[in-house]
């Protein structure tokens, strides 16, 4: 839209330039909001700015996220500094630069929504075919470009309905019917890629993927361009409506089926939990109040908007500060403290020291205090089933001081009393307790390869320095362990190795407890529903077939690949 009006000089558009940044800032506000949710560890969100993986392209989508909404933030900023003469200094500077930032919001856009395609591209073998295609970048900026202007005349129109105030319909109609043309280009892509890579077939199946994509087609493509080409559908306020909002749920369908939807080979249902849906409810819906205030409260079509409710004879009182009606004095005030504490509760968990929710070292064990100071509950996959472990218990009948070692037998580099996961990272298959790209990455140890593989040698496992000739105090036993495989068993094999083979050791040496090697002995609980079919297999299958083979197969790749 800038580039519409600042670019191409079509200044019936001006009196919207606004309104759409606004769109654009918040927009990209919550979606960065919501990742930064969905990862779990908001304290992080600035590594990509210290830690450069160029070879990804999340690394280009988080830059360009980033970038794109400073570029947008400074776009917008003259609206807010228009309410005040304390910075007009800056207002008029970003006003005279303008169209620096245009450009760069142009070109940074641009990047950006090429790129979330360009991550899509890894998954050939997961994404329906109909999705699924080398020209997704391309797909993706076109769909952006053409969707995006009917989006901002779908925010007219609700704006319109809420604040019963008057909108231009002939240029709304004008923006539509200029951008049915890229509408048009996208439709004519997408078909003569679906032609050309010989999918048509496939729309017709029956399946339900080819009903949503037909439904994704007619709502983003076909509906949208037929009403703008009719006069006198798209001269109307209610042609409008159907429009843009046909073209903006065509959209969501497109973008969902490539995120999520479509992904359907080998990829595991999921169902969200209700806080999951509650969480992204309230990103939204902040988004959306944030909307309405800057509605209210700026000049966003040039003149700041007379509610007509705020006049002293309809009795009514607004908040002059936010200009957001709250209720009556008894329902404002417990609004106001509501707020406060959600605001406070949500600041308090953001500034929640890590180590509080993660850590290293001991305290990373998948286990907790259960009955008594020294019994522990270990749960490795975290689902509530586990065993009740008397750690103390352990210690003492194993009769010797130094007994932490025995199940604590290796640590990671300057780590004290590193948890069984640190190397048996995967519950129920083998994991790699060698991370050779972390040694010779820049951004890791750092290490060249002629520290670890002598120069008139070839480079392969065989050859190369023992971990333990560097890291000499990563054992805690006095035998040492073989690095002769670079994997580790699974989690589960781990524990069930250590505590069986000492259990049948006891057992063979007290009577009393020829049982104690038996299942039953730590498994009190009956497992889980979700888990009677794993466990099942677990069972039946030999010990050799479920662990020695894997890690017999997983040791001639790695050699294979070194």
């Amino acid at each position: 839209m800038t580039a519409v009006i600042y670019i191409m000089a079509k200044e019936e558009y001006y009196k919207y330039a606004k309104i759409s940044v606004l769109l654009a800032f918040l927009g990209y506000i919550t979606a960065a909001t919501a990742l930064v949710t969905e990862l779990g560890l908001p304290w992080m969100v600035w590594h990509p700015i210290i830690y450069w993986q160029h070879h990804s392209a999340l690394f280009e989508v988080s830059w360009c996220v980033i970038l794109y909404l400073t570029v947008l933030f400074l776009e917008f900023l003259p609206v807010p500094l228009d309410e005040t003469s304390r910075f007009g200094k800056i207002r008029r500077f970003l006003v005279k630069y303008r169209i620096v930032l245009v450009f760069l919001g142009i070109m940074i856009s641009t990047l950006h929504q090429s790129s979330l395609g360009t991550m899509f591209l890894i998954t050939p073998e997961k994404l329906h075919p109909l999705w699924y295609t080398s020209l997704l970048p391309i797909l993706f900026f076109l769909s952006a470009v053409a969707i995006g202007p009917l989006m901002l005349i779908l925010a007219i129109l609700i704006v319109r309905f809420i604040y019963r105030k008057e909108a231009d319909k002939n240029v709304l109609s004008k923006l539509g019917y200029l951008f049915s043309f890229f509408i048009m280009t996208y439709g004519l892509v997408r078909i003569i890629d679906i032609g050309a890579n010989g999918k048509f077939p496939i729309i017709f199946d029956g399946s339900w993927e080819s009903a949503l994509f037909i439904i994704e087609i007619l709502l983003m493509i076909v509906i949208p361009l037929i009403l703008l080409w009719i006069p006198r559908i798209r001269n109307s306020f209610g042609g409008l409506w159907v429009i843009s909002i046909s073209a903006v749920i065509g959209l969501v369908l497109d973008r969902a089926a490539v995120a999520g939807i479509a992904l359907n080979a080998g990829v595991p249902s999921y169902e969200p939990t209700i806080f999951e849906i509650l969480i992204s409810l309230m990103i939204i819906s902040g988004a959306i109040l944030a909307f309405l205030f800057c509605i209210e409260r700026f000049k966003i079509w040039g003149v700041k908007w007379e509610d007509d409710r705020d006049k002293p004879e309809n009795g009514v009182k607004f908040d002059y500060t936010a200009r957001v009606w709250l209720g009556t004095p008894r329902m404002a005030a417990p609004t106001v403290y509501s707020l406060i504490f959600v605001i406070s509760l949500a600041v308090g968990f953001t500034i929640l020291p890590s180590k509080r929710i993660y850590s290293s070292g001991i305290e990373e064990v998948p286990a907790r205090k259960a009955r008594g100071e020294n019994v522990l509950f270990v749960d490795g996959n975290r689902d509530g089933y586990g065993v009740s472990f008397n750690h103390q218990g352990h210690i003492d009948s194993l009769g010797y001081r130094d007994s932490c070692s025995v199940c604590h037998h290796m640590n990671k580099p300057l780590d004290k009393n590193s948890g069984c996961q640190e190397c048996h990272k995967y519950m129920y298959s083998e994991s790699n307790v060698f991370d050779h790209d972390w040694h010779a990455s820049k951004i890791g140890a750092d290490i060249v390869c002629g520290i670890c593989h002598p120069d008139n040698e070839v480079r392969m496992k065989q050859t190369a320095k023992k971990c333990i000739e560097c890291h000499t105090d990563m054992l805690t036993t006095p035998e040492e362990i073989p690095f002769e495989k670079l994997v580790t068993v699974s989690y589960t094999d781990a524990m069930h190795i250590q505590c069986v083979s000492c259990h049948k050791e006891k057992a063979a040496s007290m009577p009393e407890k020829q049982d104690l090697a038996e299942c039953a002995s730590c498994h009190e609980s009956v497992p889980p529903e979700h888990l009677n079919e794993l466990l099942k297999w677990y069972d039946q299958t030999p010990f050799y077939n479920r662990v020695i083979l894997p890690l017999e197969k997983s040791n001639k790749k790695n050699e294979k690949s070194l």
